[in-house]
């Protein structure tokens, strides 16, 4: 199964909601089930319980929790801020980390056992700014991320606006105090930190400088820059770059490219990324997944999803409105 999530007319797009698809044999996907809301567009699926949480990217920013049971909404809370861009569920279960990107804070809610809401145990709002005018005005936090270490559950909140990374120690009571902030280079824009198993490395796609910085952890929680690679194999001149996601699979790191419209290809055997081939992946790919070998891409702007294997051959295409997210579950 996968769900995605898109942008309906609450943010200018032509989606509808989340729509849950089931790929055959063959590989075509078909709709399952669809339900209606305002702009979901990023997806969390908990670990364990049959649930599925979506951030409303809104001004009146929310969060919904939907039923994979029965596909239906079962709840929607206030996610503390402006145009929440990202979840993720922590480790233990216990917690739901939401970051607000327009107002720039990261937001905690305590989870059931069943994987409901109970409601918010934190609020931590960022400041500060960039040297890119127009997207650093402010503090913009685009992505959280949680990992259990022997201090606790550490909680590192990718800021685009501040180009930071600002890392907190979780309580056991949804809490959170400040451990360390780290500089990420001026006009990166951060949008993601994803770590590399077994490794103190972890990889920073710069949205707004068209890179991905590599960064060494030590000690936990703290990141400091040791490279900085373009993003795709291929020079890009153009316009701008603003990547988006990125995945790692075994020895290798995946990487979308909004513009040139590309999913990047990187090898990690080395001490830093080297960028092998980029993939043709639809226009304007802000999310994918790689599952089985192929990777679906998410294209906002060709209103489709676009798979394609990593070994080659002829990709396929799923026509659906605004695609922002896709997942599986």
């Amino acid at each position: 199964m996968f769900y995605v999530g898109c942008y309906t007319s609450a943010s200018d797009g032509n989606g509808t909601g989340i729509t849950a698809l089931r790929a055959d044999p063959s590989g075509d996907l078909t709709v399952v089930a669809e339900v209606a809301m305002a702009s979901p567009s990023w997806l969390a699926r908990h670990p364990t319980a049959p649930v599925l949480y979506a951030a409303n990217e809104s001004a009146d920013g929310g969060i919904t929790t939907v039923s994979l049971d029965t596909f239906e909404v079962v709840d929607r809370v206030s996610s503390g801020g402006a145009d929440p861009c990202h979840l993720a569920v922590t480790p233990d279960e216990r917690f739901l980390l939401c970051a607000n990107y327009s107002s720039g804070s990261l937001a905690v809610f305590g989870l059931d056992a069943a994987g409901s809401v109970t409601g918010r145990t934190e609020l931590v709002e960022h400041s500060g700014s960039g040297p890119v005018a127009d997207r650093q005005e402010a503090a913009h936090v685009h992505m959280a991320v949680s990992v259990e270490t022997p201090a606790g559950t550490l909680v590192s909140a990718v800021d685009l606006g501040t180009d930071e990374i600002h890392t907190y120690l979780l309580s056991g009571a949804g809490t959170l105090e400040p451990v360390a902030v780290s500089a990420m280079p001026p006009g990166t824009g951060p949008r993601q930190l994803v770590r590399r198993p077994g490794t103190d490395l972890a990889y920073v796609p710069g949205e707004l400088s068209g890179t991905v910085v590599t960064v060494r952890e030590g000690p936990a929680g703290t990141f400091t820059p040791i490279d900085v690679t373009g993003a795709t194999a291929r020079p890009y001149p153009d316009g701008p770059n603003h990547v988006a996601h990125a995945q790692i699979v075994g020895e290798r790191l995946y990487v979308s490219n909004r513009g040139p419209d590309r999913v990047t290809e990187f090898d990690l055997s080395g001490a830093t990324p080297a960028a092998l081939v980029d993939h043709p992946s639809g226009a304007f790919p802000r999310h994918f997944t790689i599952t089985d070998g192929v990777c679906h891409v998410a294209a906002q702007r060709d209103d489709a999803i676009v798979s394609f294997p990593l070994t080659g051959g002829e990709p396929r295409r799923f026509r659906t409105g605004t695609p922002t997210c896709v997942i599986v579950g």
